[in-house]
């Protein structure tokens, strides 16, 4: 292993210290050295957005983005949008409520894409939604029951 110098990003809030290369997929870094399982790995190429993160303010797919460019910058996963005993996010629950999760393998990386678009366009269209998605792929919803959630989370925050 390369050696390596600490280096320091935010994660859901925390300041943390790595000493991991910065060529390490950040879906790693996530999954293995911290235990943040609710980042999903699906493809390991960027196809199908699972392992979706927002890094400052941007949604990136975490399985092709080395750390090294998280270093400094603030990184939010499926963890940060509600504490583990606490209520679920608003968009968590219209996705419960409106049967929009299934497997559970697109779901994390489809929320965190679509929490980014409602901070970003609070009253999205449905078809601000649909484009908003076009990174994350799900086999087993058919999309429709996911962008009704969006659209209902929108509507309740009016």
């Amino acid at each position: 292993m390369p050696d390596t110098k600490p280096a320091t990003l935010t994660i859901n809030g925390r300041e943390l210290e790595l000493d991991v290369p910065p060529f390490y997929p950040l879906a790693v870094v996530l999954r293995e050295e911290l235990g943040l399982t609710g980042t999903k790995t699906g493809c390991f190429e960027g196809r199908c957005g699972a392992c979706t993160v927002i890094v400052d303010g941007e949604t990136v797919v975490a399985c092709i983005y080395p750390v090294g460019l998280a270093y400094g910058k603030s990184v939010l996963t499926v963890e940060s949008l509600a504490e583990p005993t606490g209520p679920l996010s608003s968009l968590q629950q219209n996705f419960l409520e409106k049967g929009a999760v299934q497997c559970g393998v697109c779901t994390p990386g489809m929320l965190m894409t679509l929490t980014n678009l409602l901070e970003r366009t609070p009253q999205p269209s449905e078809d601000e939604v649909r484009d908003a998605l076009s990174g994350n792929l799900c086999r087993c919803t058919g999309y429709r029951k996911i962008i009704e959630a969006t659209l209902a989370t929108a509507e309740a925050a009016r």
